[in-house]
């Protein structure tokens, strides 16, 4: 292939649109029908998750110094890695004392509680048993059957992530809420370019779910980038499980990338004041030859993606807080 020819299939990533007002967008309302949107939650809440919940990110599991401490449904986790790189999961409380483990060190892959010196090495031991835990390479997840009450499953069902491998970020949030609020405020694509008009324009849902066989939202929508200038795609919104929903570029630039919303839930469930943590994992991909820069920046990259869907979720919660607010008063609409 020619020089010449290479450089006329070359298509730049971003485009120019005309300048329009926000109150002049179509309005939405119609399209989002209250009902649709509680039929595909009530699905996704049918769906298993084998008692799997995401904890945060892999790179947040270290092999040595402090092991990660998370708080599941009112039970204590926490986690650490091994001198070759396993993870181990099991109850935060120390079985000795009840010493918070999430403040000892982990030691030639050991973790010791820093009360007493009681060395954990992953494997049970009187008074502590660990639990199972999957790393893919993104997310932590564990598995709790006690929480969960469900069939348990061998592994998470993670998400289908770029063949190719991509630029990889995870922002974590916690919210006022239930992990149910979270998965409906993203099976609402229609508020996309009403309530972040800084990062979404001309957003149109081209084909909503149209049952259980058929459950995905096929969203046409502008990422904006700066001005007037935006990167185009088709992106369809899935929820794989009850509380994961997953938004996967189909078409346009970055095809194959997702982003993964994981809601979990902090408190019991009979808790008056529920508390959820969104764990959001944004996984970019391109097949555009320059990308391997972006690979290359990755360590710079991840701070800006986070800072992005910090923005988002800043508002997305609040949405998701009075969703919960106006449940539990009993004034949710419909």
């Amino acid at each position: 292939m020619s020089g010449r020819a290479g450089r006329a299939r070359w298509t730049p990533p971003l485009r120019r649109r005309r300048r329009t007002d926000w109150a002049a967008q179509a309005a939405t309302w119609r399209e989002a029908r209250p009902a649709l949107i509680a039929d595909a939650l009530k699905r996704a809440s049918a769906r298993p998750s084998g008692n799997w919940f995401v904890v945060g990110a892999s790179r947040e599991v270290r092999a040595g110094g402090r092991p990660l401490g998370r708080t599941v449904a009112g039970a204590e986790v926490v986690l650490w890695r091994s001198d070759t790189g396993e993870p181990h999961a099991g109850p935060g409380v120390c079985p000795h004392l009840g010493a918070p483990l999430r403040d000892g060190r982990v030691v030639c892959g050991t973790l010791v509680c820093h009360w007493h010196g009681l060395a954990l090495d992953g494997g049970p031991l009187t008074g502590w048993d660990p639990y199972p835990v999957h790393d893919d390479g993104v997310l932590v997840w564990v598995r709790l059957d006690e929480v969960g009450c469900e069939e348990p499953s061998d592994r998470p069902a993670v998400p289908v992530r770029p063949a190719s491998g991509g630029v990889d970020a995870v922002f974590t949030a916690v919210g006022r809420c239930e992990p149910q609020d979270v998965v409906a405020n993203r099976l609402d694509p229609w508020h996309g370019s009403w309530f972040h008009p800084y990062s979404f324009v001309d957003l149109t849902v081209s084909r909503p779910p149209r049952g259980e066989e058929d459950d995905a939202f096929v969203v046409d929508v502008s990422f904006r980038v700066t001005g007037r200038l935006v990167v185009p795609v088709r992106a369809e919104f899935t929820a794989p499980g009850p509380r994961t929903v997953v938004m996967r570029i189909t078409e346009g630039e970055g095809s194959t990338s997702v982003v993964e919303t994981h809601a979990t839930p902090l408190t019991r469930e009979s808790d008056e004041r529920p508390r959820t943590a969104v764990v959001e994992a944004v996984v970019a991909a391109s097949d555009r030859r320059g990308f391997a820069l972006a690979r290359a920046a990755a360590p710079v990259l991840r701070p800006l993606m986070r800072r992005s869907a910090g923005r988002l979720w800043r508002d997305d919660l609040a949405y998701a807080e009075r969703r919960w607010e106006l449940r539990s008063t009993g004034r949710f609409p419909g």
